[in-house]
């Protein structure tokens, strides 16, 4: 399938920089599994976002690297609360599960977002040997509704976990659209709020592939590396995962990406809102608009600018923006969603 759309920031290419940084790693000879320097300077630019106290590690994918942040951070009879919509809870097929042996509490959410009133219907049992024990809460920024965490927000549920012995986990395989949406330095919403290990992503904003899982105390990533290694997430060749996120982290490029993504999705937004038979369905806080469409359309659309489906029975649809996404796209789409729900 050759033709543009509105599918996922997977689907779109690879960003011009980072092709051309995996271009010039591509000769002589390096150290394998990160000896080389290329890792060695994408590691300082991580450190030189959030602060010389972190660990990185660099992993293929980023169920990848929920697996190993969470497997550090748990042992086999604790539990893990996250929202019911959660890409650990719904879209890794059971590997956070399989690999940490933790038991996963999802909570119904309407917006994708946990609150600290929604985790402490939880947080009971303990110390009784009966109960799994709660060990992580993790959200998800933004998060799979394209809404976003405050940094009030993140700060409050970290105090809660906190206070319980418990660590937070954020998967931000779109951390750079909260960043860029929120106008905030990255660690307002990470490390400074009390988040203990992220999930950094890369694939969703241009890379090839490649995440990072980033531990903001160097104390609970003592075990990754076994963890990374047993979790088959250990690259050989990882200068070409670190040389994308050395390219992704100059000169901002990481954010430039995801503002533009956010702005093509702002600008879909304001045009979709004057079509009456479209009802947005969530506050459009990033790069993604969810809306409920006629459900005999669909199909149609989907011929001429593939997108999908949330879900079926309401006929909710997803459509999601991406760096290389342009305005000839939008306008494009919007005049076949006018012609055929008109």
């Amino acid at each position: 399938m050759n033709k543009r759309g509105f599918a996922s920031d997977n689907f779109s290419g690879v960003l011009p920089e980072v092709m051309e940084a995996i271009q010039k790693v591509n000769y002589g000879h390096s150290m394998a599994y990160g000896g080389d320097p290329y890792t060695a300077s994408a590691i300082e630019k991580f450190k030189h976002l959030f602060g010389e106290n972190i660990d990185v590690y660099f992993v293929f994918n980023g169920t990848g690297a929920n697996v190993i942040g969470l497997s550090t951070l748990t042992q086999s009879w604790n539990s893990v609360i996250c929202p019911s919509t959660a890409h650990i809870q719904v879209d890794e097929c059971g590997a956070p599960d399989k690999f940490t042996g933790c038991k996963f509490i999802p909570i119904e959410v309407t917006d994708g977002k946990l609150t600290p009133d929604l985790i402490k219907t939880q947080l009971h049992g303990f110390g009784f040997e009966h109960h799994s024990q709660p060990k992580v809460i993790s959200i998800t920024q933004c998060t799979e509704l394209g809404t976003v965490y405050t940094p009030e927000e993140v700060k409050a549920i970290c105090d809660l976990a906190h206070e319980h012995d418990m660590y937070v986990h954020m998967d931000g395989a779109r951390l750079a659209n909260a960043v860029a949406s929120l106008d905030v330095d990255v660690k307002e919403i990470t490390n400074k709020a009390g988040v203990d290990v992220l999930s950094f992503g890369g694939t969703k904003n241009g890379m090839m592939l490649g995440e990072a899982v980033i531990f903001f105390n160097p104390e609970l990533s003592k075990n990754a590396k076994y963890v990374r290694k047993q979790s088959m997430q250990l690259c050989s060749k990882m200068k070409y995962i670190a040389c994308q996120f050395e390219a992704l982290l100059t000169d901002d490029l990481w954010l430039k990406t995801a503002r533009h993504a956010n702005k093509m999705a702002g600008l879909l937004e304001s045009e979709v809102r004057n079509i009456p038979a479209i009802k947005i369905t969530q506050e459009v806080q990033t790069n993604g608009i969810w809306a409920i469409i006629p459900k005999d359309k669909i199909e149609k659309l989907q011929n001429e600018y593939f997108f999908w489906v949330w879900n079926e029975h309401a006929g909710e649809v997803r459509w999601l923006c991406s760096f290389d996404t342009t305005e000839d796209d939008i306008k494009g789409f919007v005049t076949l969603l006018k012609e055929q729900l008109s």
